[in-house]
């Protein structure tokens, strides 16, 4: 999917936290807002910051433990208005995007995307 920026985003988060298929993690909050950015849980893991992590990457062990399903990365791109974007993947009202140009890949919120064709 290609997209343009229509609004500019800027990460809070400036060490975004990056887990290994099968990493153990803890998780803790459902993230709760207006955005409706549904299913999104702060996860953590020792030695970095926290970070969400969508509910389909988190998988769970005969014990309960919780674990990456595959490798993730919670970097979101700091995006102006129209740039060119190249989607990967949406998740939960977020896509992971990489600059048309080229460049670093993270995640965007869809509400400052609009899908071009």
């Amino acid at each position: 999917m290609r997209y343009l920026v229509i609004a500019p985003h800027r990460s809070a988060f400036p060490h975004p936290l990056a887990l290994e298929r099968g990493q153990a993690l803890e998780v803790g909050e459902r993230y709760q807002g207006t955005e409706a950015w549904d299913d999104w849980y702060l996860c953590r893991v020792p030695g970095q910051a926290p970070g969400w992590v969508p509910a389909q990457m988190i998988g769970r062990d005969a014990q309960g433990r919780a674990f990456a399903q595959e490798a993730y990365c919670a970097r979101e791109l700091d995006v102006d208005p129209d740039q060119a974007l190249l989607g990967r993947r949406v998740v939960n009202g977020w896509a992971w995007c990489v600059p048309a140009e080229g460049g670093v890949e993270g995640w965007v919120p869809l509400r400052v995307l609009q899908a071009v064709y």
